[in-house]
């Protein structure tokens, strides 16, 4: 018997430049995207009270205080993409790993996290 699971969806973005490196083409110069965020977040149980895997609020601030440590910013110069490629790949991972934590203070798991620099093009970080 399969037992029941919910997914929640919150998307924002943020504006930044980046250049990325060892990439033969326009994009290894300093460039800047309105990148688009969504995180999805899964649960097994609805809370007793309203009956929410997490209030949306709670989801919408936590991305909001994560994205504020990238936007407009030069990520090329701002940890850890002094250190890694800002790669939407990269960013990805990076969103996801700063929410896991807070997140888990909910009873609840971030199941994905997609980064978009344009429309039709996205990278999405999951832990299997």
């Amino acid at each position: 018997m399969s037992r029941p699971f919910w997914r929640l969806a919150v998307a924002s973005e943020f504006s930044a430049a980046h250049a990325l490196r060892n990439y033969q083409g326009k994009c290894e110069h300093i460039h800047g995207h309105n990148f688009t965020v969504e995180v999805v977040i899964e649960g097994d149980r609805l809370t007793q009270d309203t009956e929410f895997l997490m209030d949306f609020s709670h989801i919408k601030k936590m991305l909001k205080e994560t994205l504020a440590t990238l936007d407009h910013k030069d990520l090329n110069t701002t940890a850890p993409f002094d250190r890694i490629n800002p790669s939407s790949e990269n960013m990805a991972c990076h969103i996801f790993r700063q929410l896991k934590a807070p997140v888990a203070t909910f009873g609840v798991r971030v199941y994905s996290v997609t980064v978009g620099e344009k429309p039709g093009q996205c990278a999405t970080y999951y832990e299997g």
